[in-house]
């Protein structure tokens, strides 16, 4: 049997051409419209192509996202650790925030208690010496209250050292020989200062820090300019490093 349109052989009984897919019933004419309609479908079947189901169905199921509620609370947390090591988190770099020692203000009183003793040295003196002896015994005594209060101060001043980093508070104190100790922030659990009158118009003060630490687990900070600021920054830095180091476990 051969077909009409292509004069290809086609078995008995078939109803299309597998090469060209023109109907070759002997019902229906070879050129008609009706034969020449199903050519594509045809040729599709006869090629040996299935036809396509939707594509759902051929689809896999999809595995359960992280975070899904598939996923155990065990889980969630090593993924949320995995997160934080991977961002980088962790080795987070230390970056020194304030660095400070014990202000000149702080020793206003002593200066003012100084220079109260001048005066009434000078009353003293001017009062039981001629004048010329009075004059330079006081002079003298002035000098040397006043080259004491210098030395003090400097000792003070030099003998203590404060270093605010991100990640630690490090406090060294000593003048010949020095002793260096750092307070972890996420060890810090309360952070005040103190200040009086004339030290608030100064802008001077005490710092009182609190903390888990065995070397000071109360630590005071005198004669901190400005006292606000740095104890604010200690403060928010011991908040910061306790948010970035918690791990939120509270899922579990």
């Amino acid at each position: 049997m051969q077909c009409k349109n292509c004069q290809a052989e086609v078995p008995e009984g078939a109803s299309f051409c597998a090469q060209c897919g023109a109907a070759v019933s002997s019902s229906d004419p070879a050129g008609s419209p009706a034969s020449e309609g199903p050519a594509e479908p045809a040729a599709a079947v006869t090629a040996g192509q299935a036809p396509s189901e939707p594509e759902a169905a051929g689809e896999a199921t999809p595995s359960p996202e992280p975070g899904s509620q598939a996923e155990s609370p065990k889980e969630r947390f090593e993924r949320s650790a995995q997160q934080k090591r991977e961002s980088g988190d962790e080795a987070a770099k230390e970056v020194t925030v304030w660095e400070g020692s014990y202000s000149p203000k702080a020793m206003y009183g002593h200066f003012l208690a100084g220079l109260a003793v001048s005066v009434v040295l000078a009353v003293i003196l001017f009062k039981w010496r001629p004048f010329g002896q009075a004059l330079l015994w006081w002079i003298i005594a002035s000098v040397v209250i006043e080259a004491a209060l210098m030395v003090w101060l400097g000792i003070r001043k030099l003998s203590v050292r404060y270093e605010l980093t991100t990640q630690r508070l490090i406090h060294q104190k000593g003048l010949l020989s020095r002793t260096t100790d750092r307070i972890e922030l996420i060890d810090i659990d309360d952070v005040t200062y103190r200040q009086g009158l004339v030290q608030r118009m100064l802008g001077v003060g005490t710092i009182l820090i609190t903390s888990s630490d065995r070397t000071h687990p109360q630590l005071e900070m005198p004669g901190i300019e400005p006292v606000r600021d740095v104890a604010g920054k200690i403060d928010d830095l011991r908040r910061d490093e306790r948010r970035r180091r918690s791990l939120h476990i509270e899922a579990i």
